[in-house]
């Protein structure tokens, strides 16, 4: 089995914190979630997460105007450099302070970052070939306290900087003669955002308390005048004596006064404040936390704590229309290039909306889990998750699309377990609320709600391979409670166990069910002999969790002493042991008193995974590692990192020294209270400000881990959200029985001598895609049936597999079809000898199938109908009817078009 697994996506986690800002074109949206960046395509409906990751989490986003380059900072001022195309980090660079904005000038060759009270303006990176990428420009001094946000005009001569002093500057990027800085005052609070007008130095500012102040420039911007020559050339001389002395050269330093006096203001620019106006009514204390304005269209969008958002057109400042998206404060606003679509962020709840406001619908909505995630199921064939979280919510997400199609709010308590069941239409849910629910896939409703006689919380779930028989077992009354599935009624209460139950197990090949309890035993119950124990397998620690191998002939437990073990339960024969705790590496959090070694003696795993074909097993915990071993050999194969986010606790193995004090650590100092705004305490009497409110660092761990049935892939529930892995072989160059004949221009020299078969085995020796694609694609249709007979057994499974890659890329649908159906003909009853080690494979090659037979079936059923409409229309306007008929047509017609257009909605919203 190959262990190449690399990150492939991150789904549940759609927005932390941050500016959201569109690509070039407008029709995809770039993201921060956490220390990564997702991009969603939102006209092909697609997700996307880069394999690339900060320290901390990511504060701002900072895209170039041609959409290749992107600047992305954390919460420390460490920034990346990347490549939007190649999806990699070209250079590093730290700020040395925490940079509240980032933007790059519409000409893409300077770009400004704000930290402290100072504005700083680099050379942007990419125009020409350099060793440093970040290459100091110019230092604007003026503001008196931190800077909040950045505007440019549109021929990138001037910039606008907003400060938390409630005064915006105005900057020149070069020195004009009558424009270096401008200082606006007006405003009684912290500027928000600030925006220049469409090729002009007008400028709109907002600030906190719900203000628009409008300022008319009295110069044009091709008034600015460039400063004389003389000046400059005395200035060149003195940058280049400075650079002779230091040995790094050093940026142009502009300092600006909030008050110059009369003979620095002459023959100078001029602002004049045209208009103030106010967002709220008399009485109302909304909070206006963000806000983007579209130039073209004159478009201001603001957001406000009570997460309601105006919009309005200016300079009139008239209100379009006023909606509430959420309970929660938008974080972040953006609008597109056309103006069409406007995206939202709250970072409350992690929602992530985009609004197209003309027609006034949603381009898209989702939102991740509100709480951790505590559980995740694979269906059947690999093409949908179902995830459970704290939050009460039950997901269930597209691998492919990596979106949130459904939400199953009915479960008033936390999720602790979910499953499918073998058909994959049947989502299975158990909670702390004393229910266990079943979910139907093709109405989305919860049709089935389990209950046990006394209330009960339900800690664990599991589904027989049949789908009939529901169990799950009790934290409290350390019962194991069975249900039918067809009647709902309870059939039993397994009673033996006399401690909480951890975990519970169907066998996949027959009906026996393992429970595993911290009375430190593991049950074996069978089901079809009235219920009765058949085994008990006793343990020196308290039982965690059990996992049956794909076959049904093991049994692997974990318990509390890092132990896995792995049992023959048929003759109840323990036959192999994996001392895992030193594995999982654990962290010390800031408040801890013991260091990270001692801690880890008291940690153990808390899931396992067996993988599709069972040689290895995939365990995870309190943790930031994942551990795969070989069974067989009972040792450590990888260990996975699945996160580097140090904003999370338990990162770090040995506590920073620069954080203790003689009073203890600084984390206990409580920073966060409050919100973002700092510490916010109440005096009594107060309303502002919640007292319960306490900052807190979430801890990293895995909860639950789940291999893709294809085995292609495999699923980990984090405190980051759902972290996919899985293989890449596009990039890896990975020979089969490599041989010195075996060269590219040979194999093509033998599929133009017609040897077809020769050739695949060849190319797959080889094994290289784009070569395989290409002569696959070469044998004729007619010859696909003598190819497929005379393949030898050892390769048909490797072009079954190829086949299955093959559906999801290319546009050959029946080609390959045929392909699949003559291979499958050919040798099945072979195949059928070898289904445990083919399972994968197969459920591969059936997931991509069922993909397209949807999409195809989708799309067949709506022109069917579009015909039979059409006919239908043109029958009817051929015939003359008397006027009574006549008026009952056209409603029915009317009714006709109406029920059209409702079918064209929920195909819009489906896609």
């Amino acid at each position: 089995m190959k262990f190449a697994y690399r990150f492939s996506g991150l789904l549940g986690t759609v927005y932390r914190r941050g500016n959201l800002s569109f690509t070039r074109d407008g029709s995809s949206l770039v993201s921060p979630v956490g220390n990564r960046i997702s991009v969603f395509d939102l006209k092909n409906n697609k997700c996307e997460t880069f394999p690339l990751a900060t320290r901390l989490n990511i504060v701002c986003v900072g895209l170039s105007p041609d959409g290749s380059l992107a600047i992305l900072i954390d919460e420390d001022g460490a920034a990346l450099l990347v490549s939007l195309i190649g999806k990699c980090v070209i250079h590093r660079f730290y700020f040395h302070k925490p940079v509240h904005s980032v933007s790059f000038s519409p000409d893409g060759k300077k770009f400004v970052i704000t930290k402290d009270n100072v504005a700083l303006m680099y050379h942007a990176p990419g125009k020409k070939r350099e060793f440093n990428a970040f290459v100091l420009d110019k230092t604007y001094y003026g503001p008196y306290d931190e800077t909040t946000c950045i505007d440019w005009t549109d021929d990138s001569k001037c910039f606008a900087v907003g400060s938390k002093d409630m005064s915006t500057w105005v900057f020149g990027a070069e020195r004009w003669a009558n424009l270096i800085y401008y200082s606006l005052g007006g405003h009684k609070d912290i500027i928000v955002a600030c925006f220049f007008e469409e090729n002009s130095l007008d400028l709109y500012t907002v600030s906190q308390d719900a203000a628009l102040c409008v300022w008319q420039c009295d110069t044009e911007l091709d008034g600015l005048k460039p400063m004389p020559p003389k000046d400059a050339a005395r200035k060149k001389d003195a940058e280049e004596d400075d650079e002779e002395l230091l040995e790094e050269p050093k940026g142009e330093e502009i300092h600006g006064k909030a008050n110059p006096n009369e003979q620095e203001t002459r023959e100078k620019v001029k602002y004049s404040r045209v208009a103030k106006y106010f967002f709220n009514k008399e009485g109302d204390f909304n909070n206006l936390t963000a806000a983007a304005y579209h130039k073209k269209t004159h478009l201001l969008v603001t957001g406000f704590a009570s997460g309601v958002f105006h919009l309005h057109e200016l300079p009139d400042f008239n209100l379009i229309h006023s909606l509430s998206i959420s309970d929660q404060r938008i974080a972040s606003i953006s609008i597109n290039c056309t103006g069409d679509w406007i995206a939202f962020g709250c970072s409350g709840l992690g929602q992530l909306l985009v609004w197209e406001w003309q027609s006034e619908s949603y381009v898209l909505k989702q939102q991740g889990h509100f709480n951790s995630m505590v559980s995740l199921a694979y269906s059947p064939d690999g093409q949908y998750i179902v995830t459970g979280g704290e939050d009460g919510k039950v997901k269930v997400w597209n691998t492919s699309s990596s979106f949130c199609f459904v939400t199953f709010t009915e479960h008033t308590s936390g999720v602790t377990a979910v499953t499918f069941t073998s058909n994959g239409y049947v989502i299975v849910s158990a909670s702390l609320d004393g229910t266990v629910r079943a979910f139907d896939l093709h109405r989305y409703r919860n049709f089935r709600t389990f209950t046990s006689p006394r209330p009960s919380q339900f800690s664990c779930l599991a589904v027989d391979s049949s789908g009939e028989i529901v169990s799950a077992g009790s934290q409290d009354s350390f019962e194991i409670f069975i249900w039918s599935m067809q009647s709902g009624r309870l059939l039993d209460v397994l009673s033996g166990h006399e401690g909480p139950i951890s975990s519970l197990c169907f066998n996949p090949m027959n009906c026996v069910l393992a429970s595993a309890s911290w009375d430190k035993t593991v049950k074996l119950w069978d089901m079809l002999d009235s219920w009765r124990t058949k085994e008990t397998l006793i343990l020196n620690s308290d039982v965690l969790v059990v996992a049956f191998r794909p076959d049904g002939k093991e049994l692997a437990v974990a318990a509390l002493n890092g132990q896995i073990t792995f049992w023959d339960h048929e003759n109840a024969v323990q036959t192999g042991s994996i001392e895992g705790r030193h594995d999982l590496q654990m962290g010390r959090k800031e408040l801890d008193k013991i260091t990270a070694k001692q801690a880890a003696k008291g940690k153990s795993f808390t899931t396992l995974c067996y993988s599709a074909d069972g040689q290895s097993i995939l365990a995870g915990g309190l943790s930031k590692f994942v551990c795969i071993y070989n069974i067989k050999e009972q040792i450590l194969m990888k260990k996975f990192e699945i996160s580097c986010n140090f904003s999370l606790d338990a990162m770090e193995e040995y506590l920073d020294r620069r954080k203790m004090t003689e009073f203890g650590s600084m984390a206990l100092i409580d920073e966060g209270g409050g919100g973002e705004d700092g510490v916010a305490i109440p005096l009594p009497g107060v309303k502002r400000g919640d007292m319960s409110y306490r900052h807190f660092k979430p801890e990293i761990r895995v909860t639950c881990l789940q291999f893709s049935p294809t085995g292609r892939s495999w699923g980990a529930t984090t405190t980051e959200g759902l972290l996919i892995y899985s293989l890449d072989s596009g990039l890896l160059f990975d020979p089969f029985d490599l041989d010195i004949d075996v060269t590219p221009s040979n194999i093509r020299k033998t599929l133009h001598q017609k040897e077809y078969t020769m050739a695949i085995i060849m190319a797959f020796k080889l094994n290289e895609k784009k070569l395989i694609q290409e002569v696959m694609e070469a044998v004729p249709i007619n010859e696909v049936d003598v190819v497929c007979s005379s393949l030898p057994d050892l390769y048909v499974e490797k072009v079954l597999e190829f086949l299955a890659s093959a559906f999801e890329i290319s546009c050959h649908l029946e080609f390959y079809l045929t392909w699949a159906h003559k291979l499958l003909m050919l040798h099945g009853q072979k195949l059928k000898t070898r289904s445990v080690k083919l399972l994968p494979v197969i459920q591969f090659l059936q997931r991509s199938i069922q993909r397209h037979f949807e999409d195809v079936s989708k799309l067949c059923e709506w022109n069917i109908y579009n015909i039979k409409y059409a006919l239908a229309i043109s029958q009817q306007r051929g015939m003359k009817r008397p006027a009574e008929e006549t008026s009952v047509d056209e409603d029915n017609l009317d009714s006709d078009s109406d029920y059209l257009m409702q079918e064209v909605h929920k195909d819009n919203l489906s896609s």
